[in-house]
């Protein structure tokens, strides 16, 4: 049969070289889909939901003894016996870390889908950035870029990407320092355990997270029948299947087991859990993310369901 997935353009020789090379070239083009995609979500929004210094109305709540008297606001308090406090939405630059998986099973694109797990892993990250670095946020990449409070943040992150050395695995944190955001976006088809155990230290250290795992169609359907052959694209490891069909059930349960495990442990230590697949449009998942991140809960936390 038709070979259904692919990893995309596979290069002998000098891999890290030429994976650097071909990483490069990716990136200007998701800049451009970024910017476009940014640009239909936009929805106005600038404040983190939240009391502190700005200019917009939050809510009123009762006064509290030692606070000062300023902030009394005397004609709502004059329709009652209590003094009531006009709260302001907080509008403070925040620090929100940015990170994709660039490893090489992110390379995989069937032909169920238009792009690649990792072209759509970094369209969605230099969109939330773009997003984000309009709302007056600071913008950072563990162990690629500081952070930075600018509107070309995008642009500088694309760059950064660009000469970043290849890693596999969740990006070196220890740079991180007080509380902020982190998204983190992958396949994640480590064992739910193994990935908990790199992310639950960061939420003992008080960053909020947010996880976006992608998905192409073909991973989570199993489309393949006869004889098929899955190759590993970390290891290089080959299984040799006759009858790939009689697969299916068993993968598929293995597959969604996985992804619910680790959306549940997410969940219960407080971070976010959004899936996405590769062929559904990005601003979903820029949408969900976003949402999350001025802690709204969106009502469907997956862009598409099996």
């Amino acid at each position: 049969m038709a070979s259904i997935g692919q990893i995309v353009e596979q290069t002998p020789g000098s891999e890290v070289l030429q994976r650097a090379r071909q990483r490069a070239v990716l990136v200007p083009d998701c800049m451009v889909e970024a910017k476009r995609i940014a640009n239909t979500v936009i929805a106005g929004w600038h404040g983190r939901r939240k009391r502190g210094i700005g200019e917009n109305f939050w809510q009123f709540r009762p006064y509290a003894d030692g606070e000062s008297y300023a902030r009394i606001d005397w004609r709502r308090s004059a329709r009652d016996d209590h003094m009531y406090i006009r709260d302001r939405e907080w509008e403070a630059a925040h620090t929100v870390w940015l990170w994709a998986d660039m490893s090489p099973s992110m390379m995989y694109k069937s032909t169920l889908a238009s792009v690649s797990k990792e072209s759509r892993a970094l369209v969605l990250m230099l969109a939330l950035a773009e997003v984000l670095a309009r709302s007056g946020e600071r913008i950072g990449c563990p162990g690629i870029m500081e952070p930075v409070s600018a509107r070309n943040a995008a642009e500088r992150l694309a760059a950064a990407i660009m000469h970043a050395p290849l890693t596999s695995g969740l990006p070196d944190t220890r740079m991180i320092r007080g509380a902020s955001d982190i998204v983190l976006i992958g396949d994640f088809l480590d064992d739910a355990d193994r990935v908990m155990e790199r992310i639950a230290p960061l939420a003992r250290r008080g960053l909020r997270g947010h996880v976006v795992e992608i998905a192409d169609p073909a991973e989570e359907t199993f489309p393949y029948t006869g004889r098929t052959e899955f190759t590993d694209p970390e290891t290089g490891e080959k299984l040799t299947s006759g009858r790939a069909e009689t697969l299916r059930d068993d993968y598929r349960r293995a597959y969604l087991a996985r992804r619910d495990s680790l959306s549940d442990h997410l969940r219960r230590m407080g971070w976010s859990f959004t899936h996405h697949r590769t062929d559904r449009l990005a601003s979903e998942a820029l949408v969900a993310v976003h949402m999350h991140l001025s802690g709204m809960t969106p009502a469907v936390s997956r862009s598409a369901s099996l």
